[in-house]
């Protein structure tokens, strides 16, 4: 589903954001590729690249353009400005020692989730995901963590905004199937999921609520299904997130 457009965007600036978007999506690609993408003249997109080279948002190699490195900068000093981040760092790292596996801290911003750090066990597995990296909120045991704990009127906007796109066989597309699962996780304070973002992969999640009873994120530990199933998927992991979750409740109350 296409991001509304504000009325009063600026045309030039929305261009410039949407051939970065391009470029992420592809890796890299060249002139002629972005002036077909966006039905513009190679002259038209050589001077949108042109200036973002100079500033180093984009580096030229041989006949292909990708994004900088400027963009660390940015978002390091993005996360750098993320209090939950800071507390919750080192309670993250250790439940990926403690596990062996992947664990993740996400928070939501815009309807969208935002991966703020993640740790790799000795055991743990690669995959698509990464610091920084935005993902829809129905489909990871992470966003259902959020989405259980914000109010309704938010949680409709956001499906509104965003959809249930289906990015596997297991992914929820169904608003009342949804709902029924956030009301589950509010009753247990955890989510699962079960290779419905990425196959092959489990996931176990649980909120971190403030003091105000507002959810600020959620932490997570994923793994491959061999390893995540029975009562180290349903029982074990589920406790250990918690009171990791508890510990990192505690800080932001009173750090």
């Amino acid at each position: 589903m296409a991001e509304p457009k504000p009325k009063s965007s600026v045309k030039t600036t929305r261009t410039t954001f949407r051939i970065l978007e391009e470029l992420k999506n592809r890796t890299q690609a060249t002139l002629t590729e972005l002036a077909d993408e966006f039905e513009l003249s190679k002259s038209s997109i050589h001077n949108y690249l042109k200036t973002l080279e100079s500033d180093g948002y984009v580096i030229k190699d041989g006949n292909t353009y990708r994004i900088g490195l400027r963009f660390l900068e940015y978002g390091g000093h993005a996360r750098h400005n993320e209090r939950l981040y800071h507390i919750a760092r080192e309670e993250v790292t250790k439940l990926a020692e403690e596990t062996g596996e992947m664990s993740n801290l996400l928070t939501e911003e815009q309807g969208r989730g935002i991966y703020l750090y993640r740790s790799h066990g000795e055991q743990a597995v690669q995959t698509d995901s990464y610091t920084g990296q935005r993902v829809y909120l129905h489909n990871t045991a992470l966003g259902k963590s959020i989405l259980a704990h914000l109010p309704q009127q938010r949680v409709e906007e956001i499906i509104e905004r965003h959809g249930l796109p289906s990015t596997t066989e297991n992914t929820i597309t169904n608003k009342s199937e949804l709902y029924n699962e956030l009301d589950q996780i509010r009753e247990d304070g955890v989510a699962f999921d079960d290779e419905a973002r990425l196959e092959g992969l489990r996931c176990v999640g649980v909120p971190i609520i403030n003091n105000n009873d507002r959810v600020e994120g959620a932490i997570s530990l994923s793994g491959p299904t061999s390893r995540f199933q029975g009562e180290r998927f349903r029982s074990e992991i589920p406790k250990k997130l918690k009171d990791a979750a508890n510990v990192i409740e505690l800080n932001i109350t009173y750090t």
